[in-house]
Protein backbone atom coordinates (compact mmCIF):
# COMPACT_ATOMS: atom_id res chain seq x y z
CA UNK A 1 0.00 0.00 0.00
CA UNK A 2 1.72 3.43 -0.90
CA UNK A 3 0.59 7.07 -0.26
CA UNK A 4 -1.64 7.60 -3.22
CA UNK A 5 -4.08 5.39 -1.41
CA UNK A 6 -4.55 7.51 0.99
CA UNK A 7 -5.28 10.35 -1.35
CA UNK A 8 -1.40 11.99 -0.54
CA UNK A 9 0.73 13.24 -3.08
CA UNK A 10 2.96 10.73 -4.27
CA UNK A 11 6.20 12.22 -2.77
CA UNK A 12 4.94 12.13 0.85
CA UNK A 13 7.11 8.99 2.18
CA UNK A 14 5.15 8.51 5.29
CA UNK A 15 2.13 9.40 7.34
CA UNK A 16 4.20 10.32 10.01
CA UNK A 17 3.78 13.96 10.47
CA UNK A 18 0.52 14.10 10.30
CA UNK A 19 0.79 14.30 13.67
CA UNK A 20 1.24 17.08 16.33
CA UNK A 21 4.28 18.73 17.84
CA UNK A 22 3.76 17.77 21.23
CA UNK A 23 2.82 13.83 20.40
CA UNK A 24 6.54 13.94 20.30
CA UNK A 25 7.12 16.01 23.11
CA UNK A 26 4.88 13.52 25.26
CA UNK A 27 7.57 10.81 23.98
CA UNK A 28 10.59 11.96 24.55
CA UNK A 29 9.52 12.57 28.29
CA UNK A 30 7.52 9.31 28.86
CA UNK A 31 11.03 7.90 27.29
CA UNK A 32 13.31 9.55 29.92
CA UNK A 33 10.83 8.74 32.94
CA UNK A 34 10.71 4.98 31.59
CA UNK A 35 7.05 4.91 31.25
CA UNK A 36 6.72 5.13 27.15
CA UNK A 37 6.73 0.95 27.70
CA UNK A 38 3.46 0.69 29.97
CA UNK A 39 1.44 -1.38 27.98
CA UNK A 40 -1.91 1.28 27.41
CA UNK A 41 -5.48 1.16 25.88
CA UNK A 42 -6.80 4.56 23.91
CA UNK A 43 -10.28 5.07 22.73
CA UNK A 44 -12.12 6.87 20.05
CA UNK A 45 -15.46 8.35 20.93
CA UNK A 46 -17.47 11.00 20.65
CA UNK A 47 -19.38 12.88 23.90
CA UNK A 48 -22.22 13.90 22.08
CA UNK A 49 -23.30 13.61 18.55
CA UNK A 50 -23.84 17.10 16.33
CA UNK A 51 -26.93 19.55 17.54
CA UNK A 52 -29.88 17.53 15.86
CA UNK A 53 -28.25 14.85 14.43
CA UNK A 54 -29.93 11.37 15.64
CA UNK A 55 -27.04 8.78 14.73
CA UNK A 56 -23.24 9.13 13.42
CA UNK A 57 -21.45 6.87 11.02
CA UNK A 58 -18.65 5.54 11.33
CA UNK A 59 -15.70 5.66 8.26
CA UNK A 60 -12.55 6.27 7.62
CA UNK A 61 -11.50 3.10 8.80
CA UNK A 62 -9.84 1.39 6.28
CA UNK A 63 -7.91 4.33 5.37
CA UNK A 64 -6.93 4.84 9.17
CA UNK A 65 -6.02 0.89 8.71
CA UNK A 66 -3.46 2.49 5.73
CA UNK A 67 -2.39 5.57 8.07
CA UNK A 68 -1.09 3.09 10.49
CA UNK A 69 0.74 1.14 7.87
CA UNK A 70 2.31 3.67 6.67
CA UNK A 71 3.38 5.44 10.04
CA UNK A 72 7.29 5.35 9.60
CA UNK A 73 9.91 7.89 10.72
CA UNK A 74 12.27 7.53 7.39
CA UNK A 75 15.42 9.60 6.94
CA UNK A 76 13.91 12.31 5.54
CA UNK A 77 11.49 12.66 8.59
CA UNK A 78 14.11 12.20 10.97
CA UNK A 79 16.19 14.77 9.16
CA UNK A 80 13.58 17.62 9.82
CA UNK A 81 12.73 16.48 13.35
CA UNK A 82 16.78 16.78 14.20
CA UNK A 83 16.40 19.77 12.37
CA UNK A 84 13.47 21.70 14.38
CA UNK A 85 15.31 19.98 17.33
CA UNK A 86 11.69 18.98 18.06
CA UNK A 87 13.03 16.15 19.99
CA UNK A 88 16.48 15.01 21.18
CA UNK A 89 18.73 12.13 19.62
CA UNK A 90 17.47 9.54 21.97
CA UNK A 91 13.64 9.63 20.94
CA UNK A 92 15.11 10.13 17.03
CA UNK A 93 16.84 6.72 17.10
CA UNK A 94 13.72 5.42 19.03
CA UNK A 95 11.84 6.61 16.47
CA UNK A 96 14.07 5.41 13.46
CA UNK A 97 12.56 1.77 14.79
CA UNK A 98 8.73 2.85 15.05
CA UNK A 99 6.54 -0.04 13.94
CA UNK A 100 3.33 -0.17 15.87
CA UNK A 101 2.99 -3.82 17.12
CA UNK A 102 -0.52 -3.05 19.09
CA UNK A 103 -3.86 -4.18 18.29
CA UNK A 104 -6.63 -2.13 17.06
CA UNK A 105 -10.33 -2.81 17.65
CA UNK A 106 -13.51 -1.19 16.53
CA UNK A 107 -17.23 -0.86 14.73
CA UNK A 108 -16.71 -2.17 11.31
CA UNK A 109 -16.58 0.93 8.75
CA UNK A 110 -20.22 1.88 7.89
CA UNK A 111 -21.53 0.90 11.28
CA UNK A 112 -23.61 3.76 13.30
CA UNK A 113 -22.71 4.92 16.47
CA UNK A 114 -24.01 6.99 19.36
CA UNK A 115 -22.73 9.53 22.20
CA UNK A 116 -19.92 7.19 23.96
CA UNK A 117 -19.51 4.57 21.54
CA UNK A 118 -15.94 3.27 21.73
CA UNK A 119 -15.20 3.74 17.47
CA UNK A 120 -11.95 2.88 17.94
CA UNK A 121 -9.81 0.94 20.69
CA UNK A 122 -6.12 1.27 20.03
CA UNK A 123 -4.06 -1.43 22.51
CA UNK A 124 -0.15 -1.57 22.96
CA UNK A 125 2.72 0.44 24.43
CA UNK A 126 2.15 4.20 25.87
CA UNK A 127 4.84 5.62 23.20
CA UNK A 128 3.47 3.47 20.35
CA UNK A 129 0.12 4.29 20.76
CA UNK A 130 0.10 7.78 21.34
CA UNK A 131 1.96 8.90 17.91
CA UNK A 132 -1.18 7.44 16.34
CA UNK A 133 -3.98 10.27 18.08
CA UNK A 134 -3.55 13.21 15.81
CA UNK A 135 -3.88 11.04 12.07
CA UNK A 136 -6.75 8.78 13.69
CA UNK A 137 -8.84 11.58 14.50
CA UNK A 138 -7.65 13.77 11.76
CA UNK A 139 -8.93 10.69 9.23
CA UNK A 140 -12.44 9.72 11.74
CA UNK A 141 -13.74 13.22 12.03
CA UNK A 142 -13.60 14.08 8.38
CA UNK A 143 -14.85 11.43 7.03
CA UNK A 144 -17.37 10.07 10.07
CA UNK A 145 -19.14 13.93 9.27
CA UNK A 146 -19.59 13.40 5.75
CA UNK A 147 -20.70 9.84 5.75
CA UNK A 148 -23.41 11.22 8.12
CA UNK A 149 -24.50 13.78 6.05
CA UNK A 150 -24.22 11.25 2.93
CA UNK A 151 -26.80 9.10 4.60
CA UNK A 152 -28.88 11.72 5.62
CA UNK A 153 -29.27 12.87 1.97
CA UNK A 154 -29.43 9.11 1.05
CA UNK A 155 -32.73 8.60 3.10
CA UNK A 156 -34.08 11.68 1.73
CA UNK A 157 -33.12 10.68 -1.97
CA UNK A 158 -35.02 7.20 -1.57
CA UNK A 159 -34.33 5.41 -4.34
CA UNK A 160 -33.18 7.94 -5.99
CA UNK A 161 -29.45 7.59 -6.93
CA UNK A 162 -27.07 10.71 -5.79
CA UNK A 163 -23.61 12.13 -7.60
CA UNK A 164 -20.87 13.13 -5.09
CA UNK A 165 -19.59 16.58 -6.85
CA UNK A 166 -17.92 18.57 -4.53
CA UNK A 167 -14.12 18.13 -5.46
CA UNK A 168 -13.76 22.27 -6.15
CA UNK A 169 -15.55 22.63 -3.02
CA UNK A 170 -12.98 21.56 -0.60
CA UNK A 171 -9.23 20.70 -0.53
CA UNK A 172 -8.00 18.86 -3.45
CA UNK A 173 -6.76 15.82 -0.66
CA UNK A 174 -9.71 16.25 1.66
CA UNK A 175 -12.21 16.09 -1.86
CA UNK A 176 -11.03 12.20 -2.54
CA UNK A 177 -11.30 11.08 1.21
CA UNK A 178 -14.89 13.07 0.87
CA UNK A 179 -15.93 11.43 -2.10
CA UNK A 180 -15.08 7.55 -0.58
CA UNK A 181 -16.91 8.73 2.62
CA UNK A 182 -20.06 9.41 0.57
CA UNK A 183 -19.78 6.64 -1.00
CA UNK A 184 -19.77 4.59 2.28
CA UNK A 185 -22.82 6.83 3.35
CA UNK A 186 -24.73 5.67 0.15
CA UNK A 187 -24.18 8.03 -2.58
CA UNK A 188 -23.96 5.83 -5.85
CA UNK A 189 -21.31 7.57 -8.16
CA UNK A 190 -18.61 10.87 -7.65
CA UNK A 191 -17.23 13.20 -10.40
CA UNK A 192 -13.66 13.36 -9.08
CA UNK A 193 -11.20 11.00 -11.02
CA UNK A 194 -9.02 10.85 -8.11
CA UNK A 195 -11.39 9.00 -5.82
CA UNK A 196 -12.40 7.00 -8.96
CA UNK A 197 -9.09 5.87 -9.35
CA UNK A 198 -7.55 5.23 -5.78
CA UNK A 199 -11.03 3.37 -4.62
CA UNK A 200 -12.51 2.19 -7.48
CA UNK A 201 -15.55 4.51 -6.94
CA UNK A 202 -17.68 4.88 -10.17
CA UNK A 203 -17.64 8.32 -11.93
CA UNK A 204 -19.80 10.22 -13.84
CA UNK A 205 -19.62 13.45 -15.73
CA UNK A 206 -21.05 15.15 -19.02
CA UNK A 207 -20.58 19.26 -19.31
CA UNK A 208 -20.52 23.02 -17.67
CA UNK A 209 -22.11 25.90 -18.57
CA UNK A 210 -18.70 26.96 -20.12
CA UNK A 211 -19.49 23.94 -23.02
CA UNK A 212 -22.32 25.52 -23.91
CA UNK A 213 -21.33 29.49 -23.88
CA UNK A 214 -18.08 28.34 -26.03
CA UNK A 215 -20.11 27.58 -29.05
CA UNK A 216 -21.81 30.19 -30.81
CA UNK A 217 -25.20 28.87 -30.01
CA UNK A 218 -26.65 26.12 -27.54
CA UNK A 219 -27.80 23.80 -30.46
CA UNK A 220 -24.25 23.33 -31.48
CA UNK A 221 -23.45 22.71 -28.11
CA UNK A 222 -25.48 20.30 -27.65
CA UNK A 223 -24.78 18.26 -31.20
CA UNK A 224 -21.31 18.58 -29.95
CA UNK A 225 -21.74 16.57 -27.01
CA UNK A 226 -24.36 14.29 -28.60
CA UNK A 227 -21.66 13.55 -31.90
CA UNK A 228 -19.33 13.10 -29.14
CA UNK A 229 -20.58 11.15 -26.53
CA UNK A 230 -24.22 9.51 -27.88
CA UNK A 231 -27.45 10.30 -27.26
CA UNK A 232 -27.56 8.45 -23.65
CA UNK A 233 -25.59 11.47 -22.66
CA UNK A 234 -26.50 14.60 -20.28
CA UNK A 235 -27.50 17.89 -21.62
CA UNK A 236 -27.43 21.18 -19.05
CA UNK A 237 -30.49 22.84 -20.13
CA UNK A 238 -30.71 26.09 -17.54
CA UNK A 239 -28.14 28.25 -19.61
CA UNK A 240 -30.54 30.49 -21.48
CA UNK A 241 -34.16 29.55 -21.38
CA UNK A 242 -35.25 26.04 -20.01
CA UNK A 243 -38.17 25.22 -22.04
CA UNK A 244 -36.19 26.52 -25.35
CA UNK A 245 -33.21 24.27 -24.33
CA UNK A 246 -35.12 21.31 -23.52
CA UNK A 247 -37.25 21.24 -27.03
CA UNK A 248 -33.52 22.17 -29.18
CA UNK A 249 -31.95 18.90 -26.62
CA UNK A 250 -34.97 16.40 -28.06
CA UNK A 251 -34.60 18.06 -31.41
CA UNK A 252 -30.74 17.23 -31.66
CA UNK A 253 -30.54 14.00 -29.66
CA UNK A 254 -34.27 12.78 -30.10
CA UNK A 255 -36.29 10.70 -27.61
CA UNK A 256 -33.23 8.94 -26.94
CA UNK A 257 -31.73 11.61 -25.43
CA UNK A 258 -30.10 10.26 -21.32
CA UNK A 259 -30.92 12.85 -19.33
CA UNK A 260 -31.07 16.46 -18.66
CA UNK A 261 -29.80 18.74 -16.02
CA UNK A 262 -31.10 21.51 -14.00
CA UNK A 263 -28.82 23.33 -12.08
CA UNK A 264 -30.77 26.49 -11.01
CA UNK A 265 -34.15 28.17 -10.54
CA UNK A 266 -37.18 26.87 -8.22
CA UNK A 267 -35.86 23.09 -8.63
CA UNK A 268 -39.39 22.00 -7.70
CA UNK A 269 -41.33 23.63 -10.35
CA UNK A 270 -39.08 23.81 -12.88
CA UNK A 271 -38.84 19.98 -12.50
CA UNK A 272 -42.42 19.20 -13.44
CA UNK A 273 -42.32 21.49 -16.04
CA UNK A 274 -39.47 19.79 -17.88
CA UNK A 275 -41.02 16.56 -17.11
CA UNK A 276 -43.95 17.45 -18.68
CA UNK A 277 -42.52 19.14 -21.79
CA UNK A 278 -40.04 15.90 -22.05
CA UNK A 279 -43.41 13.62 -22.04
CA UNK A 280 -45.19 15.76 -25.06
CA UNK A 281 -41.90 15.40 -26.61
CA UNK A 282 -41.88 11.66 -26.82
CA UNK A 283 -38.72 11.37 -24.41
CA UNK A 284 -40.65 9.37 -21.90
CA UNK A 285 -37.12 7.97 -20.74
CA UNK A 286 -35.12 10.91 -20.44
CA UNK A 287 -34.38 11.67 -17.11
CA UNK A 288 -33.93 14.44 -15.09
CA UNK A 289 -30.76 15.80 -12.63
CA UNK A 290 -30.89 18.27 -10.69
CA UNK A 291 -28.28 19.85 -9.18
CA UNK A 292 -27.53 23.40 -7.70
CA UNK A 293 -27.00 23.39 -3.50
CA UNK A 294 -28.58 20.96 -2.34
CA UNK A 295 -28.71 19.58 0.65
CA UNK A 296 -31.00 16.59 3.02
CA UNK A 297 -33.93 19.43 3.35
CA UNK A 298 -33.96 20.41 -0.37
CA UNK A 299 -33.70 16.62 -1.41
CA UNK A 300 -36.47 16.07 0.86
CA UNK A 301 -38.13 18.98 -0.29
CA UNK A 302 -38.38 17.33 -3.94
CA UNK A 303 -39.46 14.11 -2.96
CA UNK A 304 -42.98 14.32 -4.89
CA UNK A 305 -40.95 16.13 -7.99
CA UNK A 306 -40.43 14.29 -11.45
CA UNK A 307 -36.53 14.07 -10.20
CA UNK A 308 -34.43 11.22 -11.27
CA UNK A 309 -30.90 11.92 -9.71
CA UNK A 310 -29.01 14.32 -7.24
CA UNK A 311 -25.71 15.73 -7.96
CA UNK A 312 -24.60 17.48 -4.44
CA UNK A 313 -21.48 19.19 -3.54
CA UNK A 314 -20.57 22.19 -0.94
CA UNK A 315 -23.45 20.22 1.59
CA UNK A 316 -21.95 17.47 1.27
CA UNK A 317 -18.04 18.09 1.61
CA UNK A 318 -18.93 20.52 4.19
CA UNK A 319 -20.58 17.74 6.43
CA UNK A 320 -24.03 19.44 5.84
CA UNK A 321 -22.97 22.16 8.80
CA UNK A 322 -21.07 20.13 10.93
CA UNK A 323 -17.64 19.37 9.33
CA UNK A 324 -16.47 17.42 12.29
CA UNK A 325 -18.11 14.61 14.79
CA UNK A 326 -16.31 15.79 17.85
CA UNK A 327 -14.19 12.86 18.25
CA UNK A 328 -11.76 12.18 21.13
CA UNK A 329 -8.91 9.87 21.48
CA UNK A 330 -8.10 9.30 25.04
CA UNK A 331 -6.28 6.87 27.54
CA UNK A 332 -8.68 4.78 29.63
CA UNK A 333 -6.38 2.51 31.19
CA UNK A 334 -2.49 2.06 31.48
CA UNK A 335 -0.18 -0.67 33.12
CA UNK A 336 1.43 0.39 36.79
CA UNK A 337 4.93 -0.50 34.74
CA UNK A 338 6.75 -1.76 31.53
CA UNK A 339 6.13 -5.59 32.34
CA UNK A 340 4.28 -6.95 29.80
CA UNK A 341 2.36 -8.80 32.22
CA UNK A 342 1.19 -5.98 34.85
CA UNK A 343 -2.51 -5.45 35.00
CA UNK A 344 -4.23 -2.40 33.21
CA UNK A 345 -4.94 -0.01 36.02
CA UNK A 346 -8.28 2.23 34.60
CA UNK A 347 -7.85 6.09 34.50
CA UNK A 348 -9.60 9.13 33.32
CA UNK A 349 -9.89 12.95 33.09
CA UNK A 350 -11.97 14.18 35.71
CA UNK A 351 -12.16 17.87 35.62
CA UNK A 352 -14.92 19.97 35.03
CA UNK A 353 -16.22 21.81 32.04
CA UNK A 354 -18.15 18.54 30.17
CA UNK A 355 -15.28 17.05 29.75
CA UNK A 356 -14.96 14.06 31.87
CA UNK A 357 -14.52 10.24 30.44
CA UNK A 358 -14.70 6.78 32.05
CA UNK A 359 -11.72 4.65 32.71
CA UNK A 360 -11.43 1.42 31.66
CA UNK A 361 -11.32 -0.71 28.33
CA UNK A 362 -14.92 -1.06 27.07
CA UNK A 363 -17.04 -3.54 24.84
CA UNK A 364 -19.92 -2.01 23.18
CA UNK A 365 -23.11 -3.77 22.28
CA UNK A 366 -26.28 -2.99 21.19
CA UNK A 367 -29.47 -4.28 22.61
CA UNK A 368 -32.69 -4.79 20.41
CA UNK A 369 -36.38 -4.96 21.28
CA UNK A 370 -39.20 -8.14 20.33
CA UNK A 371 -39.22 -6.78 16.56
CA UNK A 372 -35.25 -7.27 15.95
CA UNK A 373 -34.88 -3.26 16.18
CA UNK A 374 -31.74 -1.19 18.06
CA UNK A 375 -33.03 0.68 21.04
CA UNK A 376 -29.95 0.79 23.22
CA UNK A 377 -26.09 1.18 22.72
CA UNK A 378 -24.96 -0.34 25.38
CA UNK A 379 -20.84 0.30 26.71
CA UNK A 380 -19.11 -1.32 29.53
CA UNK A 381 -15.79 -2.95 31.01
CA UNK A 382 -15.20 -6.17 32.38
CA UNK A 383 -17.51 -9.08 31.54
CA UNK A 384 -20.14 -8.69 29.00
CA UNK A 385 -23.73 -9.82 29.71
CA UNK A 386 -24.83 -13.36 28.64
CA UNK A 387 -27.58 -11.69 26.47
CA UNK A 388 -25.58 -9.11 24.71
CA UNK A 389 -22.85 -11.52 24.30
CA UNK A 390 -23.47 -12.14 20.38
CA UNK A 391 -24.21 -8.50 19.69
CA UNK A 392 -20.77 -7.12 20.16
CA UNK A 393 -19.99 -4.30 17.87
CA UNK A 394 -16.14 -4.11 17.85
CA UNK A 395 -13.94 -5.96 15.61
CA UNK A 396 -10.54 -7.11 15.04
CA UNK A 397 -8.67 -4.41 12.83
CA UNK A 398 -4.87 -4.61 13.62
CA UNK A 399 -3.20 -8.15 15.44
CA UNK A 400 0.45 -7.81 16.54
CA UNK A 401 0.55 -4.74 14.51
CA UNK A 402 -0.72 -6.86 11.20
CA UNK A 403 -3.88 -5.13 9.42
CA UNK A 404 -6.80 -8.15 9.39
CA UNK A 405 -9.84 -5.99 9.59
CA UNK A 406 -8.95 -4.67 5.86
CA UNK A 407 -12.68 -4.72 3.56
CA UNK A 408 -14.02 -4.01 0.12
CA UNK A 409 -15.47 -0.62 -0.03
CA UNK A 410 -18.54 -2.14 -1.15
CA UNK A 411 -19.06 -4.52 1.54
CA UNK A 412 -18.72 -1.55 3.82
CA UNK A 413 -21.47 0.31 1.93
CA UNK A 414 -23.78 -2.10 2.09
CA UNK A 415 -23.11 -2.63 6.12
CA UNK A 416 -24.16 1.07 6.32
CA UNK A 417 -27.51 0.31 4.55
CA UNK A 418 -28.15 -2.61 6.96
CA UNK A 419 -27.02 -0.80 10.16
CA UNK A 420 -29.26 2.60 9.03
CA UNK A 421 -32.41 -0.31 8.52
CA UNK A 422 -31.86 -1.62 11.66
CA UNK A 423 -32.51 1.37 13.77
CA UNK A 424 -36.21 3.16 14.65
CA UNK A 425 -37.60 4.81 12.01
CA UNK A 426 -37.56 8.36 13.96
CA UNK A 427 -33.70 7.63 13.09
CA UNK A 428 -34.44 8.49 8.88
CA UNK A 429 -36.41 11.85 10.23
CA UNK A 430 -34.81 15.15 9.40
CA UNK A 431 -36.44 17.51 12.09
CA UNK A 432 -34.06 18.31 15.11
CA UNK A 433 -33.56 15.77 17.86
CA UNK A 434 -31.92 13.27 20.12
CA UNK A 435 -30.11 10.19 19.92
CA UNK A 436 -32.11 7.63 18.04
CA UNK A 437 -30.88 5.69 20.77
CA UNK A 438 -29.88 5.99 24.30
CA UNK A 439 -26.22 4.84 25.46
CA UNK A 440 -25.99 2.80 28.99
CA UNK A 441 -22.79 2.63 30.84
CA UNK A 442 -22.47 -0.56 32.41
CA UNK A 443 -19.39 -0.99 34.43
CA UNK A 444 -17.32 -3.72 36.32
CA UNK A 445 -14.68 -5.62 36.10
CA UNK A 446 -10.81 -4.30 36.01
CA UNK A 447 -9.33 -2.33 32.99
CA UNK A 448 -7.56 -5.55 31.72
Amino acid sequence: MNTADLGLPVDVPSTALFTDHYELTMLQAALRAGTAERRSVFEVFTRRLPEGRRYGVVAGTGRVLDAVENFRFDADVLGFLRERRVVDEATLEWLAGYRFSGDIWGYPEGEVYFPGSPVLRVEGTFGECVLLETVILSILNHDSAIAAAASRMASAAGERPLIEMGARRTHELAAVAASRAAYVGGFATTSDLAAGFRYNIPTVGTSAHAFTLLHDNERDAFQAQVDSLGRDTTLLVDTYDVAEAVRTAVEVAGPELGAVRIDSGDLLLVAHRVRQQLDELGARDTKIVVTSDLDEYAIASLAAAPVDAYGVGTQLVTGSGHPTCSMVYKLVARAESADPRAPLTPVAKKSSGGKTSIGGRKWAARRLDAYGIAETEVVGTGEVPTDLADRQLQVELVKGGEVVGREPLDVVRDRHVAARAGLPLSATQLSRGEPVLPTEYVTGGSGS
